[in-house]
């Protein structure tokens, strides 16, 4: 049996922009996701701290060094620029790699400039 558990995490980011006229997803800093271990096109889940909004899309890789966190296309509804989020991923873990198992968790501060690894 498999069991669900996060994967990764970026605390307390900043949204940046926010563009309604895209097609969907959230773009996120190249730097941020290679830190926190999130993939082009990954599935997460997408707290907003503000509003109390969660929702589910995909990454979009944005532009390294610039810090970006930008909701696009639906999801642009559920935050506005400055809003802090959490964002996520998890994985299926069977009952042996559990133990073992630690998730990649950084935190931001209000630059997206990673303050805990």
């Amino acid at each position: 049996m498999k069991r669900t558990f996060l994967k990764s995490k970026i605390h307390r980011a900043v949204i940046t922009e926010a563009n309604l006229n895209y097609t969907g997803s959230i773009t996120i800093d190249e730097d941020l996701m290679k830190a926190a271990d999130m993939l082009e096109y990954e599935m997460v889940q997408v707290v907003n701290i503000n509003n109390g909004q969660r929702f589910e899309t995909y990454v979009i890789k944005g532009k390294a060094g610039e810090k970006q966190i930008c909701l696009n296309g639906a999801a642009a509804r559920l935050g506005v620029v400055g809003d802090r989020v959490i964002i996520m991923t998890y994985c299926q873990l069977e009952r042996d790699e559990i133990k073992e198992h630690h998730p990649r968790i950084i935190v931001t501060d209000e630059t997206n400039t990673i303050v805990k690894e």
